[in-house]
């Protein structure tokens, strides 16, 4: 539930107009989408000087982004640009600019802009203090407002008439034409908070989506029920050539966790997992150690001797019974433990999408090439990326850079557009 004093919008649907200073441009512009690269983009656009209103389906903005709050927001990673872009696979070379603009040190400064005191943790990632995002959205909401930006909930967008765009309102159908239009709707996951997807059936050039930063099904035997729900730390996850250093857990319907979102682009391919249960042992000096151990000790006992916790003895014994005899057979197994998987779960737990609109569906400004005039940010972009501070970096990064040119174009030659307060609503 989200919390009252986050909530934006007037509750029965359209929001009433904020004008003043905002229009004396001549310009309106329409952000479908209400998190964070849609309120970028908007926060662009208001300070460009253009009339700007923000529709959400949802009675609320932002609700993953403080569904992400909940585990700390994650805002970004403390990296240089290069190391950066490595994390974005593929689409570095896409994001590059947009993240060169908008990176690491100015997702720090804007938050701090915003009266966030942040920290960076051991790993690099960069936190608020308060370690949630209610504050902070807060914050931006209420500079929005102060921009002139208005906001309607409960608008479903419905795709377009030519050149006007449509919604499902509370009050009835509407139909607005606004000098542009920036889509922001998101991926196809987490679709109780806004996310479904259902956008792609109105836009040429969509990926598939796929599942990413998901959990994975497996199959356990009945010994593993009493470690349901335990995570297996310190070890060194690989997969199809990339490797993830962290813990995962053991779930009833397989593993997740942190160090398996990073791999799940190579597994959703296909990768075989495997994993290292001592990633700071040489696997001769563990040989060596297995050797020294007493003959003819129980397998359980010669783990545990090992250093291995309950959790880690019950998955080798899931994997490997009978375990091989010798040292060295041993230590291998033990470095490159396989765990066969049976895929990804279902979409909409993923934590965000591969898929999308592809980066020839759109120019080098994020503008749809198949409708001038109208621009994407976000993760409805096909691009994807770790968790670790990146997703939230790029959906404010593309959303900056698709608001930036969607007030040029707006601010340019553009064609005059209906103002939003003389849109009429059609049965």
């Amino acid at each position: 539930m989200v919390s009252e004093d986050i909530q934006a919008g007037e509750k029965g649907g359209q929001a009433e107009a904020k004008r003043g200073q905002a229009g004396d441009k001549g310009g309106t512009a329409l952000v479908i989408g209400g998190g964070p690269a849609g309120l970028m983009a908007a926060e662009v656009l208001a300070g460009a000087g253009l009339s700007v209103l923000v529709a959400d389906r949802m009675p609320s903005l932002a609700r993953k982004l403080l569904m992400a709050g909940k585990s700390g927001l994650n805002l970004t990673k403390a990296e240089p640009l290069t190391p950066m872009l490595r994390a974005y696979g593929e689409s570095g070379d896409w994001l590059r600019p947009m993240l060169r603009a908008f990176g690491a040190d100015q997702v720090q400064a804007w938050a701090r802009g915003l009266g966030q005191e942040l920290f960076i943790g051991s790993t690099g990632r960069v936190f608020p203090r308060v370690m949630k995002a209610s504050p902070l959205l807060r914050a931006w909401l209420r500079r929005l407002d102060e921009a002139g930006v208005e906001v309607a909930t409960r608008w479903t967008w419905r795709g377009w008439d030519g050149a006007q765009v449509l919604f499902d309102t509370p009050e009835g159908p509407l139909r607005l034409a606004p000098t542009v239009t920036v889509l922001a709707l998101g991926g196809g996951s987490w679709a109780r908070l806004g996310s479904d997807g259902a956008w792609a059936e109105h836009l040429e050039g969509v990926a598939p989506f796929a599942p990413s930063n998901c959990g994975f099904r497996r199959s356990w035997s009945d010994h593993m029920a009493g470690h349901f729900g335990q995570p297996v730390k310190a070890v060194t996850l690989r997969a199809g050539g990339h490797e993830s250093r962290g813990e995962f857990v053991i779930s009833r319907g397989g593993i997740e966790g942190g160090g398996i979102y990073a791999l799940s682009a190579a597994l959703r391919e296909g990768a075989a997992l495997v994993v290292d249960l001592f990633p700071d042992t040489a696997a001769g000096a563990l040989a060596e150690k297995i050797d020294r151990l007493r003959k003819g000790e129980s397998a359980g006992n010669r783990l545990r001797k090992l250093g291995l916790d309950a959790v880690k003895r019950a998955l080798v014994m899931e994997v490997l019974r009978p375990l091989p005899g010798g040292g060295a057979e041993l230590a291998h197994a033990l470095k490159a433990l396989p765990l066969a998987l049976d895929g990804p779960q279902e979409m909409d737990r993923a934590i965000s999408t591969a898929g999308g609109l592809t980066r020839a569906a759109v120019d080098e400004g994020l503008m749809l090439r198949a409708r001038p005039g109208t621009f994407a940010a976000g993760e409805m972009l096909d691009w994807d990326a770790p968790t670790g501070g990146y997703l939230l970096t790029a959906c404010l990064a593309t959303g900056l850079w698709a608001g930036r040119a969607a007030a040029d174009y707006a601010l340019a030659d553009a064609p005059a557009s209906i103002a939003f307060s003389e849109a009429t609503a059609r049965r």
